[in-house]
């Protein structure tokens, strides 16, 4: 019996989660879910909060899942340099903006996020 992964096997375990269960992730969520999430991770929203996590469903909505963190990171600082970028972003999201405002979001993230290379603490 061979333990080889096929690419497709690999790309599923890289990304983390299958675009069916990223969609439904995403159609199924409400704020009251969004601010439950938050208060679960110690988070208490405010409005700029809420911008992010605004940005992060919309641009789901537009592009989909991102295939890497890094992707993810580099557009949320694009987004958000005039306000600092992403030592704005971990002020609002200490554990990693990528993953916490996603998880917050009900957006599915990419894989490679709990990499310890990558930066995130949660």
């Amino acid at each position: 019996m061979s333990t080889d992964l096929t690419n497709d096997e690999k790309e599923d375990l890289v990304l983390g989660i299958h675009d069916t269960d990223a969609d439904e992730l995403f159609k199924s969520w409400t704020e009251a879910q969004a601010s439950a999430t938050a208060k679960a991770l110690g988070i208490a929203l405010t409005d700029a909060h809420w911008r992010v996590i605004k940005f992060i469903r919309t641009h789901y909505a537009n592009v989909g899942l991102a295939r890497h963190a890094r992707e993810y990171s580099e557009v949320l600082n694009e987004r958000f340099a005039e306000e600092g970028g992403s030592r704005y972003l971990y002020q609002l999201f200490p554990g990693g903006p990528v993953k916490q405002a996603g998880m917050i979001a009900g957006v599915a993230t990419p894989g490679d996020v709990s990499n310890k290379a990558f930066g995130t603490s949660v």
